[in-house]
């Protein structure tokens, strides 16, 4: 009898650390860092932290961020032509446009964002002075 109870919890455990593993698995962040001419690695890994420290969106969990740079490149012409860039006179080479992906919880503790959604292909806007200089986020949304 005690080697029939040890053995279900032997096989309650591996599945109970199975389906932990999973879960976390699943909440990862996924990062895209795409081929670039524009940016070296490092300058989109700087502003890829640069979003990820300071997403902070209540009830929310940001999943994938990515860099491509053609997307990146249109959305740069976009914002220098009719946005903050407008204004700001940054040079195109010091702006950069990530997307990303997040969820937000069924909790309802977001008051502005969709409960129980996801939400694809947000915008970031970072710029900087030069290329020696820490990205900044200028701008976010659709």
């Amino acid at each position: 009898m005690k080697r029939i109870v040890i053995s279900l919890f032997a096989i309650l455990l591996v599945f109970s650390l199975v389906v932990c593993n999973q879960k976390s698995t699943k909440e990862e962040l996924i990062i895209d860092i795409g081929d670039s001419t524009k940016f070296t690695e490092e300058e989109i890994s700087n502003a890829i932290k640069i979003v990820k420290d300071n997403f902070d969106f209540p009830a929310s969990t940001l999943t994938k961020i990515w860099y491509k740079e053609e997307e990146s490149n249109r959305l740069t012409e976009i914002y220098l032509e009719s946005g903050r860039g407008s204004i700001n006179e940054i040079q195109p080479e010091n702006v950069i446009v990530l997307l990303s992906n997040f969820d937000v919880n069924d909790s309802g503790d977001n008051p502005v964002l969709n409960p129980d959604s996801t939400y694809e292909n947000y915008q970031w806007i970072l710029i900087r002075d030069n290329e020696n200089s820490e990205w900044i986020i200028d701008d976010q949304g659709y």
